[in-house]
């Protein structure tokens, strides 16, 4: 079957334009792979300046310690500056005549007075995040402060003489309250590991960790999950003068 010219021209007219969209397409194709590429380069790049080698999501639990220790840093600060003012303040009271109270054996037995000597310190740390045993609560593997206070009344009865927790001078004032995964003392948040040290009879103090009824069990979960108890002495240990408020605050009924 023989062909016309008309119909060959509109043939190769057809396969010229099939063949000018294929090039298009391939070309606007190639162009929006370039686009892409060069946009997600731009990206990885932008994230990398931001993160300056650190992870972008890092674990909350990390952040929410991290802020906890720079929290009580900062508080612990405060608190030495309070202590530097009162020392102050009992100068000017005495050239005024006014009568203050500061190295009298009352001073020593309220932990106004710094104390050195031979100690026993424990340390309290949280199971590992890794340690996640079936059936057993999750707050099993953290340290509460019913734990810091079961080391602090076996190292008083096993006659501690002077304490601190943390580094901060136990008093009569002194209180241990959990506040979410930290422990609250003299207002000051402390995250894991938590540091008790105590002055005085280190076998005394030692007989007393051992024989504590609350401990054993504690121990217990150290040695099946990991949850943290470290136990050593000290030979020679200096420990604070309180430097927290002296006033007393208590409850008042509201006016009716």
């Amino acid at each position: 079957m023989s062909r016309t010219p008309a119909a060959a021209v509109r043939r190769a007219v057809v396969r010229a334009l099939v063949k000018a969209r294929e090039v298009r397409r391939t070309a606007a194709g190639r162009l929006l792979t370039v686009v892409v590429i060069a946009l997600a380069g731009f990206m990885m790049a932008s994230a990398a300046v931001v993160a300056r080698g650190q992870d972008l999501r890092p674990n909350r639990n990390t952040d929410l310690i991290e802020l906890v220790r720079a929290q009580a840093a900062r508080n612990v600060d405060l608190a030495g500056q309070v202590g530097t003012l009162r020392t102050e303040v009992d100068k000017l009271s005495t050239q005024q005549g006014g009568t203050v109270v500061d190295t009298s054996a009352q001073a020593q037995a309220g932990g106004l007075t710094a104390v050195k000597g031979p100690a026993v310190s424990v340390t309290l740390t949280d199971a590992p995040l890794n340690v996640k045993p079936v059936g057993v609560a999750e707050e099993l593997l953290i340290v509460h402060q019913q734990d810091i206070q079961a080391v602090v009344n076996a190292m008083w009865e096993g006659g501690a003489e002077a304490m601190t927790i943390q580094g901060q001078r136990v008093t009569s004032r002194t209180g241990i309250k959990c506040v979410g995964n930290s422990v609250l003392l003299h207002g000051v948040p402390y995250a894991p590991p938590y540091v008790i040290v105590a002055i005085g009879d280190q076998k005394g103090i030692e007989e007393t960790l051992t024989a504590s009824a609350y401990l054993q069990a504690y121990r217990q979960y150290t040695d099946r999950y990991g949850l943290g108890y470290a136990e050593k002495r000290l030979a020679g240990v200096t420990l604070p003068a309180y430097t927290g408020a002296l006033d007393l605050g208590y409850a008042k009924p509201a006016a009716r």
